[in-house]
C-alpha cells in the first residue's frame, strides 16, 4: 500500500511517499481503507518528535480518519467488513489503510461524506469535552474563542452556539472572522488591528467573558485571563503558537477564576463511556446541521506534507483533509 511517511524526525517537507506492507488487524482491531484523513496540529508535532507520542520510524502521520472497514481482527463483532466509520488512530492515517481499535470506530451516518467524517472527532470532540465537561458552559454565558478560524477554534464556535452561549470569535483577519460569523459567532475581534482586552470590555459592557477557549497559547493568553468575568474559566487547549504562556496567578485569585486543562486524548481512554455519549451527541448535531465542519481544501496523499505546512503557516480556515 502507499503511505506518506517520516523516515526521520523533521519538517513536513521531508515526508516521502513509499510502499509499505498492508497492515493486519490484531485482537480487538480493524483495518480501515482510508478515504479521508483530517489534518491536525498534532500531525506537525509528531513528525518533528515534539509530541508526547513518539512512534518508531518510519511512520505515517495522520490521526483522524474516515473510510471503510476492510478487515477485522479476532474477537471483533462490530464494526463489520464494509461498514463506513470514522476513527482516531494516533498516527498512520496518511496511508491507503490504517489499523484502528474497533472500540474507537464510530459509524458514519449515510448522509455524511468521508471528508466531513474525518473532521469531526478530534476538533469537535475536544470542543465539546472542553466546554461541556470541563468549563460547564451554561446557556447565555459568554464564550471567547481565540484562534477561532482554525479547525479546533471553529469547532468551538459551533459547539459553543449549540450549547446556547454568546460566542465572541477572535482571529487575525477580516476574512477569517467572516467565516466565524457564518458558523455562528455573535461578535468578532480582529486582534491584528484591535486590542483584545479593550474590545472585550466594549462587547461585554466591562463585565468580561465567562469562558475563554485558547488553542494557541502565546501572547494573547494573559489578555484572555485578564478579560475573564468573576468566576470565569480559562481553558488550556494547546499551544499552536509554539509558546507556552506564563500566567500571573494573582489574576486567578482576584477574579475567583479557574485555569482548566483539557486533554481530550486521555479523556477518551480514561472515560470512554462519557466520550461515547459526547460523540453520539456530535453526530446527532451533524445530521441535524447544527455543526458544519468546514473543509477548506483536500490534498492527494503525495501532497500531505504541503497540507501540514499550509496549516502551520496559518493558511487554513477550518480543516484540510488528505484523500488517499
Amino acid at each position: 500500500m502507499k503511505a506518506l511517511v517520516a523516515t526521520a524526525f523533521g519538517p513536513p517537507e521531508q515526508l516521502a511517499l513509499v510502499d509499505l506492507p498492508a497492515p493486519e488487524a490484531g485482537p480487538g482491531q480493524i483495518v480501515v481503507e482510508v478515504r479521508a484523513c483530517g489534518v491536525n496540529f498534532p500531525d506537525a508535532l509528531i513528525i518533528e518528535g515534539k509530541y508526547q507520542l513518539k512512534p518508531t520510524l518510519p511512520f505515517a502521520p495522520g490521526c483522524e480518519v474516515a473510510g471503510v472497514v476492510r478487515r477485522v481482527g479476532p474477537l471483533v463483532t462490530t464494526p463489520k467488513v464494509g461498514d463506513r466509520v470514522a476513527a482516531v488512530v494516533g498516527y498512520g492515517g496518511f496511508a491507503e489503510e490504517v489499523v484502528a481499535d474497533a472500540g474507537s470506530a464510530v459509524p458514519l451516518p449515510p448522509g455524511v461524506d468521508d471528508a466531513v467524517g474525518s473532521a469531526v472527532l478530534l476538533a469537535h470532540g475536544t470542543a465539546l469535552h472542553a466546554l461541556a465537561d470541563r468549563a460547564l458552559l451554561a446557556p447565555d454565558e459568554t464564550l471567547l474563542v481565540l484562534g477561532a478560524a482554525g479547525g479546533v477554534g471553529l469547532a468551538a464556535v459551533e459547539v459553543g452556539k449549540a450549547l446556547g452561549a454568546r460566542v465572541i470569535a477572535a482571529a487575525s483577519s477580516g476574512e477569517k472572522l467572516a467565516v466565524c460569523r457564518e458558523h455562528g459567532a455573535d461578535e468578532t475581534i480582529d486582534y491584528s488591528r484591535e486590542d483584545l482586552r479593550e474590545r472585550i470590555k466594549v462587547l461585554t459592557g466591562g463585565r468580561g467573558v465567562d469562558v475563554a477557549y485558547d488553542p494557541a497559547g502565546g501572547t494573547l493568553a494573559e489578555a484572555a485571563v485578564r478579560s475573564l468575568a468573576w468566576g470565569g474559566r480559562y481553558l488550556v487547549i494547546g499551544f499552536a503558537s509554539g509558546e507556552i504562556p506564563r500566567i500571573p496567578l494573582n489574576l486567578v485569585l482576584l477574579k475567583g477564576a479557574a485555569i482548566v486543562g483539557v486533554f481530550w486524548g486521555d479523556f477518551t481512554k480514561r472515560e470512554p463511556e462519557r466520550n461515547r455519549a459526547n460523540v453520539t451527541r456530535l453526530f446527532q448535531w451533524l445530521e441535524a446541521g447544527v455543526i458544519r465542519p468546514r473543509i477548506a481544501a483536500t490534498f492527494p496523499l503525495a501532497r500531505g506534507g504541503e497540507a501540514i505546512r499550509a496549516m502551520l503557516d496559518r493558511l487554513v480556515i477550518g480543516k484540510f483533509v488528505v484523500t488517499p
